[in-house]
């Protein structure tokens, strides 16, 4: 039995330790990126811009590959009735990030200055702020990545199977776009004068939700197997918000659109080629 196979009969009987250890894998990632921040002094603009752009990449074809087409070929019914449970479970969690989060908790965007904080009013530091948003960024990750190996342990057979490999193959995707994120929070807060250590340390924290919301996302589904749809469909609305409200926006703020552009394209064949290779 080759690794990927042991990992795949791994998940298939432990599907919450493996949506733990997955989402330790992604944040590990994000670790890793935040890192880099002992090694470099600065970052290069046009390299943040085409990070942030892959990162949007990655998320959009993770919300449709490993997602939104999940959850439709997973309700019941037939026509417009099968596509119910997952266009309803799109704008829940599209309008779970408005109202709750981004409406709510304090958040700076990575470009944007002090004055454009978005959420509630506050006077906490910029650092702070910074790494609100990028958790924003990771709490539908986890919870993406949760829901799958959730999902896999409702299910038998080839189904069940299909269903690991897409969740592996989601959490390589989130972990390979969270390496840049990592350094693309570290670098800014080194900019603005924070220690190399402060920066790794906040670089990193921003990606500890994962794990959290990964769990969780697994417990729900695996204990309640009819919101699978939903909760599949969730995750994808929550991620697709991220993506409009937040990632793109933080590439347009300079002269680079054209290469965050670039960056958006590969990181969404990227996904797109591991979610159909993998599975």
């Amino acid at each position: 039995m080759s690794y990927f196979d042991q990992i795949v009969a791994f998940g298939k009987e432990h599907p919450i330790q493996a949506a733990l250890y997955a989402s330790l894998f992604t944040w590990g990632l994000t670790a890793a990126g935040a890192a880099l921040v002992f090694f470099f002094k600065k970052l290069n603009r046009a390299v943040l811009d085409g990070m942030l752009g892959f990162t949007g990449g990655v998320m959009v074809a993770a919300s449709f590959w490993s997602l939104l087409s999940p959850a439709i070929e997973n309700s019941p019914g037939e026509g417009f009735i099968k596509v119910i449970p997952a266009a309803f479970g799109f704008a829940l969690g599209a309008l779970a990030l408005f109202g709750m989060m981004d409406k709510w908790l304090p958040h700076l965007h990575i470009n944007f200055k002090e004055t454009e904080a978005e959420g509630v009013e506050t006077n906490w530091h910029k650092t702070t702020l910074l790494v609100l948003a990028i958790t924003l960024h990771n709490i539908p990750e986890g919870l993406a990545v949760g829901v799958l190996f959730g999902a896999a342990s409702t299910l038998v057979g080839v189904e069940q199977t299909e269903m690991i490999i897409a969740a592996i193959s989601l959490a390589i995707g989130i972990g390979i776009q969270n390496f840049p994120e990592g350094f693309a929070v570290a670098m800014p807060l080194r900019r603005q004068g924070a220690s190399r250590r402060k920066s790794f340390w906040y670089g990193q924290l921003s990606a500890v939700v994962e794990p959290i919301a990964a769990v969780l996302g697994a417990l729900a589904v695996s204990f309640f197997t009819p919101i699978l749809p939903y909760a599949l469909a969730f995750a994808a609305g929550a991620m697709i918000f991220v993506v409009v409200e937040e990632v793109i926006p933080e590439t347009q703020r300079d002269k680079y659109t054209d290469i965050a552009t670039l960056g958006f394209i590969g990181g969404f064949i990227v996904m797109m080629s591991l979610d159909v290779g993998l599975g």
